[in-house]
């Protein structure tokens, strides 16, 4: 590019210059007919001291500036490289704003010219980066970046950047680049100029796509790939002996030391298939599970010539088996093989849809920034999955939009065949192994909806999760916002939305008369469906206030069973009303269609979307008609019905649920009695080494399956230091606050003592809450970094990311934070559990659980709260030594596991480690001597 570039990067004393925050450093790279052609660099004097947190950040103090130049004096030169360039930064509004400032402050105008982000940039043409900070990028793109924070080092590494960014630019196909070109007005960065340059420079000669690229109807898309081929494949002898495994280990890992419980799995696993029975396999961390399993499926698979179907709890967990333990298996074997990876509809792009956004008029960021991702995606992606995107909030509404829903018609459009869902559907009939999730596998077995193919063997990782999966697809819920957001796509006429869509599309076949007459009992349909919907949610609102006594700041729930006749009697005629409403809006929608469907010809394609869009929100009405139905008007027997609310926000995060309390004779039914050999496996299923509880959770009997628990190689007694606090109070004896002071000034005293690189397992967010607030009131951590669930932006893979990337930081998190997060090595050295994970008695499963078995003659706390407890107990506990070298401290601050006769419990099911009585002040003497 024959434009000049000017990369500017600025620390400074804080984030607003408004307030009198200062440049400590300044740093500009320029780039032009790309290349760097100088570079310079100045410390600044800001006339006021460096804040503590800046300088552990930046490394720059007030003695390293103290004889630096002031802003004014470096001005003139900052003016002199800016003149006729691009500006350019890494979120450049950050550093064009402080520098307009500064600029003005020393009597200059201020820069008007061009600008380029390079976030902004990297989003569009980088969508499937994990980060977009500069220092992951920089690693992702393997650019040294020893002084990140430092501005010559981030200003040389996003030049580096900028220009990586502009060969992916120039390499896009001329079809995406005119689309880009279209969407990028909307943008911060000014990026029209140079797409429209790039657009001259392509159209100066003929284009030809690259072999896995092919362009339809203005889009640019991968092409379908060939699958293998699966004639020919030569059945593989299973290696026997432990000799000949380790031999085969080694293809793939040359320092590989024996593991006689991989061994073991393998040979269990090879056999549940040979002898078409069931089995139930624990194996502890460290075993290899995945490889234990994976090898004798592909073995099955090439002898059965049937798919082996791998189900795990997570999307996340499916992405780990195919790009981290099938390559490694692939090194194992002589021949190729196909693994497919299937989920739900919604996870990928509707190809007609996406089609059908891009033709209208954008002028809103968040959505035309999303598109842009989109179209270069489009480029890269085999898959269509949307889980290989980074997207933002406002991307992620706008994903919504273009999704495949459940409804979705998947035929009879330009684009089906090309379609990614189908794709996938094709691409699994010649598979070898099919790794899905348990949402996907139940809805295919319980529906019956045929998009796997006929399979016998089965294996199910992370079994323990599997019962309470079953029990949310087989159950019903009716979210609020998910029922707004239904109401809203549809609207009034005078919203534009679908139904402003199908009358304009009425009148352009000539049916004005319909049209008008539709048009207005539509929008009365429409206003009182609106208002019907809000009476519904208020009378569910007054059964929550009323049953918390406003008790509770956060989220709550409240049982729909136990609830008083008058309160049961005013929802369920709020319900009635509104499900007469949506029947009355179904009709509508069917007249709509049926008109549209005479009258305006088969052939018309523009047309044609539209209907089968309509249907597919006819199809949605049907979906909340029945969890209406089910869930409040003729609920089911031997369900539990509940409310779950948060508090601060009231009707807008509202969702009534209707689950069944036990699946497990389903699960028999359709999982065990169907399939010749299925394999359960976990890392955590027993307690006290026995596998009774995960028996009646999945409904089998012992004399149906094969049992055997497999223990983690590691040396627990030599990794380990297992610590139970004992002069802090019981946890029932007193108040959440005085409970959360106590354990605060714990957390406080073991931080210092281990310099951070400490995860807190908490069994509720109020309490996590409570004890973050007196954490940072106290003061004693200002040096750490402390990063809490739900209080700290972003999802438990982003706090652990940060968690990671900070020396002295600290983790607060419950629920999903007390299982599949691995931190290895020093990054984690101390692991404190607050409570016991017990489920709350009044939590509505539990409790209508806790009755069936009371009901059935057995002892609620033991055949049940305990169990469960144990199995998240010994989950909490796996993410303390991941690997054969670590070694750390677990503290259980709750005193009831050495206090209590069940408490014996957990220390048995947990692998061999001494329990140690300590006091803090022995505590923290341990730590010194131990980390």
């Amino acid at each position: 590019m024959s434009n000049k570039y000017v990369v500017i990067d600025l620390e400074t004393t804080g984030n607003s210059p408004k307030k009198g925050d200062k440049i400590i450093q300044f740093a500009a790279v320029v780039i032009q007919n790309g290349c760097v052609i100088e570079e310079y660099s100045s410390l600044v004097y800001p006339e006021q001291p460096i804040p503590a947190f800046i300088e552990e950040l930046t490394g720059l103090s007030d003695e390293m500036v103290k004889d630096s130049p002031l802003f004014a004096d470096i001005a003139p030169k900052v003016v002199k490289l800016l003149k006729d360039a691009y500006f350019v930064a890494h979120n450049v509004l950050f550093d064009l704003t402080f520098l307009q400032e500064e600029l003005i402050m020393a009597g200059f105008e201020g820069f008007h010219g061009p600008v380029l982000d390079t976030v902004e940039m990297a989003r569009i043409l980088m969508p499937g980066s994990d980060s977009f900070t500069l220092s992951d990028l920089a690693v992702q793109e393997g650019l040294s970046h020893d002084r990140p924070h430092q501005a010559d080092s981030d200003a040389y590494v996003t030049g580096e950047l900028l220009l990586i960014l502009f060969k992916r630019l120039h390499r896009l196909p001329l079809a995406t680049i005119r689309q880009l070109h279209k969407l990028s007005y909307s943008l911060k960065s000014d990026l029209d100029e140079i797409l429209a340059e790039i657009m001259l420079q392509k159209q100066k000669s003929l284009e030809e796509l690259p072999d896995q690229l092919e362009q339809f109807r203005g889009i640019t898309l991968k092409k379908e790939q060939r699958n293998i081929s699966r004639d020919g494949e030569k059945e593989m002898i299973y290696p026997a002996g432990d000799r000949d495994k380790e031999m085969l280990l080694k293809k793939v890992f040359p320092f590989y030391e024996k593991r006689s419980g991989q061994f073991r799995m393998m040979d269990l696993v090879h056999d549940t298939f040979q002898q078409e029975h069931h089995s139930m396999i624990e194996a502890g961390t460290g075993v290899g599970k995945s490889i234990a399993y994976l090898f004798p499926a592909l073995i099955e698979a090439v002898r059965s010539r049937k798919p082996v179907v791998i189900s795990t709890f997570t999307t996340q967990l499916q992405e780990q088996l195919l790009t981290k333990d099938i390559p490694l298996l692939q090194k194992m074997v002589e021949f190729p093989f196909h693994t497919v990876l299937l989920k739900g509809k919604n996870h990928y792009i509707s190809l007609e849809k996406f089609e059908r956004t891009l033709r209208e008029p954008e002028n809103n960021y968040d959505t035309a920034l999303t598109k842009m991702q989109l179209l270069v995606w489009l480029t890269e992606t085999s898959t269509g999955d949307r889980d290989e995107l980074h997207l933002s909030s406002g991307g992620q509404m706008y994903w919504n939009k273009v999704k495949h829903d459940v409804t979705d018609q998947m035929t009879n459009h330009a684009w089906s065949s090309r379609e990614f869902y189908n794709r996938m559907k094709r691409d699994a009939q010649s598979a070898h192994l099919i790794i899905t999730n348990h949402s996907f596998l139940l809805s295919d077995l319980i529906a019956e909806r045929g998009i796997l193919p006929e399979f016998d063997c089965l294996i199910i990782d992370e079994g323990h999760h599997f019962e309470k999966t079953s029990r949310k697809f087989l159950g019903q819920k009716l979210d609020y916002a998910h029922v707004r957001y239904f109401l809203q796509h549809m609207g009034l006429y005078e919203q534009k939305q679908m139904a402003y869509r199908m009358v304009q599309t009425m009148e352009k076949f000539c049916i004005e008369a319909e049209a008008g007459t539709q048009y207005a009992a539509w929008n009365k349909i429409m206003a009182d469906l609106s208002f019907e919907m809000d009476e519904l949610f208020k009378v569910v609102s007054f059964i929550v206030k009323k049953h918390i006594k406003n008790k509770h700041n956060g989220w709550v729930n409240c049982r729909l069973d136990n609830r008083q006749t008058r309160e049961l009697n005013m929802l369920t005629a709020a319900a009635e009303r509104f499900l007469f409403l949506l029947k009355e809006y179904n009709k509508a929608m069917s007249d709509w269609y049926e008109m549209m469907q005479q009258k305006g010809g088969k052939q018309n394609e523009k047309l044609n979307m539209l209907l089968s869009e309509l249907v597919s929100w006819m199809n949605e009405g049907e979906k909340i008609m029945q969890s209406i139905r089910e869930i409040l008007l003729q609920p089911l027997g031997e369900h539990v019905h509940w409310i779950e609310m948060d508090t601060r926000a009231m009707q807008n995060k509202t969702t009534i649920y209707a689950q069944p309390v036990s699946v497990s004779s389903q699960l028999n039914k359709l999982v065990f009695q169907k399939k010749k050999s299925v394999v359960v496996t976990s890392a955590t299923m027993t307690v006290k080494g026995n596998f009774t509880y995960m028996l009646n959770e999945l409904g089998l009997e012992p004399s149906q399956v094969y049992l055997e628990q497999i223990t983690s190689p590691f040396r627990y007694d030599k990794q380990v230091q297992f610590v139970i606090s004992n002069d802090l109070p019981e946890v029932n004896s007193v108040s959440l606050a005085e409970y959360a002071a106590a354990i605060g000034e714990h957390i406080i005293s073991i931080a210092e003592a281990t310099k951070g690189r400490m995860l807190i397992l908490f069994t509720s967010y109020e309490m996590l809450r409570k004890t973050y607030e007196l954490l940072k009131e106290s003061g004693f951590l200002h040096e750490y970094t402390m990063l809490a669930q739900g209080i700290t932006s972003g999802s438990r893979t982003r706090l652990t990311r940060n968690f990671l990337r900070f020396e002295k930081a600290i983790l607060l998190g419950t629920n999903s934070f007390w299982e599949g997060i691995d931190i290895p090595g020093e990054d984690l050295s101390c692991l404190i559990m607050v409570r016991l994970p017990f489920s709350p008695p009044d939590e509505p499963h539990t409790e209508a659980k806790c009755l069936e078995v009371k009901e059935k003659g057995g002892n609620p706390f033991y055949d049940y709260s305990l169990p469960e407890a144990v199995i998240r107990f010994k989950q909490g506990f796996g993410r303390l030594i991941r690997t054969s070298t670590d070694k750390g401290l677990m503290v259980v601050f709750d005193r009831r596991v050495i206090s209590t006769r069940y408490g014996k419990a957990f220390l048995d099911s947990i692998p061999s480690v001494k329990a140690q009585e300590m006091n803090i002040d022995q505590l923290t003497d341990l730590i010194k001597r131990w980390l």
